[in-house]
């Protein structure tokens, strides 16, 4: 019996349609009796015939088989059977049954209870599919290794009916894929291996001080995919990578990173595993709502001469998300009064790019009927004959799906309303506070931004003010976003990884640092790159680059992050005017040697004012480039020794740029002196002195 050292015992759960019973007779022949584990069986059962289903199996195995009634507790060496026509449901480790709803769509059983499973038992759930016609399951398993736990697919070639396993496979979503007699002795594997291994060894590590396990695995994902994880919560990404390590029976995460070395593909599918999309159509329906009646109407009725409408779904993983948007608009649209003529132009991004992929195709399987209204499906989709439903093209046409990550990728600007839903909950609360600053500065005046339940804006309350009611639902105030908490996404932005990459540079197991161009450029900028200050046409400052104090400083009284409010008092007037040439010409102005006083002393500087049109994401933006300047030549003049060239009558030359020479404060640049009597002018050669050109 497998030990469960405080985990509690596993609960499988078995999904299968048509030709499932052979499946299910050829499992339990091979499942132990004393397996320490609950079975839960849940097929599509005809409710005209007479249910025989719990007679049949119990020929093939030793535990007790029962059909399932209502407020059952589930028990471990036990197999429980659904009865006809009923949806089952699961809480706290009790079975209750639900008569089916027909007004909610298709009858899907399994996705019913995976779903339900998942959210009661988190990683003691075991999802296993088998042979059906269909797509029931699919989205019940993706719930389950949302919430950590196993996924175990029949072959298909061993199916009699391929659909439902197919259609998991085809999402990515199975752990292991087996014939269904080596199933059991899978299963048993990967239970025993977590239950005995106690606390998440990561966490153990952890705790005893020693996190580079945790590091080193952060680094092979780096280097084989290019993204950098180390921004997420460790406790997300303690329970990720602890689940492979049961998978392959492993309980050292040193020997997990020799595996990961030997086995790059098992990098793609941690990869895969960290970015498993919480969502679905239509998520927290309140909040749907409220974006339909209120704030999608509020936004048509501000642009009664229409226009279009930006908005920016961040994760959208595949698609869902984006979906609903453009649904719910759509239907606000068709409701407005009087009629206009605006459009919405969504923008979907998320790091996993078979996930864009997918949802540019827009195909949903069956168990998208639990969560879109009757009507919505019967307008927004078309259902082939598989039963998977595809979304029209119209709502398709609406949504731009891209590939992002938006920890280092340019963000959009100039959007209406951001929907990042589930996603920030991820991040360190490090990521998070900058983070909000940046949806600040992408969103329009006025603009939404829409979080999830689990979600908020933290102390960026001068930023963000609720438009009330439990949903996340915040407009943007009008504020410049203070510098310290802005984000500003770049290439060679500094990874809290990087340090880490430099301590294991020598390390004996030969594993990658940075990409030398990485820190090529990050070393020219902090020590070669001139000053440089990023802002709007307003003035308002979005990024600094390089040590400013000579040339702006913080105004006295409350904090003024603009330009034309730092600059110190000299360089405030020349520079408005190059600012504002630059900007209404949308041309580059340049000046030399600008007097600036700063605590240390009187300096010149050159000051380059540069509208930006390229790249897009900082269309609209100015840059603002300082180099110290020489000091002009009437200032070096007075530093020079008194051996510089003179007239042949002892007059010195004159330092201005013409031709004149004159005795001194008649001097065009009124800073001639005589020599003195005794002087020696130089000739131009010895026959004959250099004659003046006094007049």
């Amino acid at each position: 019996m497998v030990a469960d050292r405080g985990r509690g015992f596993s609960i499988v759960a078995l999904g299968a349609s048509a030709g499932g019973l052979e499946a299910l007779e050829a499992f339990f022949k091979n499942m132990p009796a004393d397996s320490g584990l609950a079975f839960v069986v849940v097929q599509h059962l005809d409710p005209t015939h007479e249910d025989m289903l719990a007679e049949l199996l119990q020929r093939d195995t030793t535990m007790p088989v029962c059909r399932i009634r209502d407020g059952m507790t589930v028990e471990p060496n036990r197999v429980q059977v659904i009865p006809p026509n009923r949806d089952l449901s699961i809480l706290h480790g009790v079975l209750y049954l639900l008569e089916h709803a027909a007004e909610i769509g298709p009858r899907l059983p399994i996705d019913f209870f995976f779903r339900s499973l998942a959210e009661d038992c988190g990683d003691r759930s075991v999802g296993v599919l088998l042979s059906g016609m269909g797509t029931d399951g699919t989205v019940g398993l993706r719930t389950i290794k949302e919430k950590c736990g196993a996924v175990f697919v029949q072959d298909p070639k061993s199916a009699k009916f391929d659909s439902m396993v197919r259609s998991a496979i085809r999402e990515d979503l199975a752990d292991v894929i087996a014939p269904v007699e080596e199933l059991p002795a899978r299963i048993l594997d990967y239970v025993r291996h977590a239950s005995v291994s106690g606390p998440p060894a990561l966490e153990q590590e952890s705790d005893n001080g020693d996190s580079s396990g945790m590091e080193k695995v952060l680094i092979l994902l780096r280097r084989q995919t290019g993204h950098d994880f180390s921004v997420y919560k460790h406790s997300t990404l303690w329970r990720r990578i602890e689940r492979r390590m049961n998978l392959h029976h492993l309980t050292a995460v040193g020997d997990y990173v020799r595996f990961l070395r030997e086995n790059p593909q098992e990098l793609e599918l941690l990869f895969k595993e960290m970015l498993i999309g919480v969502t679905e159509f239509f998520r927290d329906p309140a909040v749907w709502e409220r974006l339909r009646n209120e704030v999608i109407p509020e936004m048509i009725r501000a642009r009664p001469d229409g226009g279009v409408l930006r908005a920016w779904v961040a994760g959208c993983s595949t698609g869902e998300e984006a979906y609903s948007l453009a649904m719910v608009f759509q239907e606000a649209i068709g409701e407005a009064k009087p009629a206009r003529n605006i459009s919405l132009q969504i923008f979907a991004t998320d790091l996993d790019k078979d996930a864009i992929d997918r949802a540019r195709v827009g195909a949903y399987p069956a168990g998208i009927a639990r969560d879109v209204p009757v009507e919505r499906l019967n307008r927004f989709f078309t259902r082939d004959e598989s039963g998977v439903f595809r979304v029209n093209k119209e709502i398709r046409e609406m949504v731009v799906f891209a590939q992002q990550n938006m920890v280092s990728d340019a963000p959009f600007t100039k959007i209406d309303l951001l929907s990042c839903r589930n996603l920030l909950i991820y991040f360190c609360a490090d990521l998070q506070k900058k983070l909000l600053p940046l949806f600040h500065y992408c969103l329009n005046p006025g603009g939404v931004l829409v979080l999830g339940n689990a979600e908020t804006i933290g102390n960026a309350t001068d930023l963000f003010v609720p438009l009330g009611g439990k949903e996340r639902i915040f407009r943007r105030l009008e504020t410049a976003a203070p510098l310290e908490r802005m984000h500003f996404p770049v290439a060679f932005s500094n990874a809290p990884g990087r340090g880490m990459a430099r301590d294991l540079a020598a390390s004996p197991q030969g594993l990658p640092v940075l990409d030398l161009q990485l820190l090529a450029n990050d070393f020219l900028l902090r020590n070669y790159a001139p000053v440089a200050v990023l802002v709007s046409e307003a003035g308002d400052i979005l990024y600094i680059n390089g040590r400013t104090g000579p040339y702006l400083e913080a105004a006295a009284g409350k904090a003024n992050w603009n330009l034309f409010a730092m600059a110190r008092e000299d360089l405030n007037h020349p520079l408005y005017e190059m600012f504002r040439r630059a900007v209404r010409k949308k041309q580059v102005i340049a000046e030399k040697a600008l007097q600036v006083s700063s605590p240390g002393g009187k300096c010149y500087v050159d000051v380059t004012v540069h509208p930006i049109s390229e790249p897009a994401p900082l269309q609209g933006m100015v840059m603002v480039v300082s180099t110290r300047s020489p000091l002009p030549l009437a200032e070096t003049w007075r530093t020079k020794p008194e051996t510089e060239p003179v007239t042949s009558r002892g007059w010195r030359k004159c330092p201005a740029t013409c031709a004149t020479r004159r005795r001194n404060s008649r001097c065009c640049a009124r800073k001639c002196r005589p020599l003195a009597r005794n002087s020696n002018p130089p000739t131009r050669n010895s026959s004959r002195p250099m004659r003046s050109s006094s007049r």
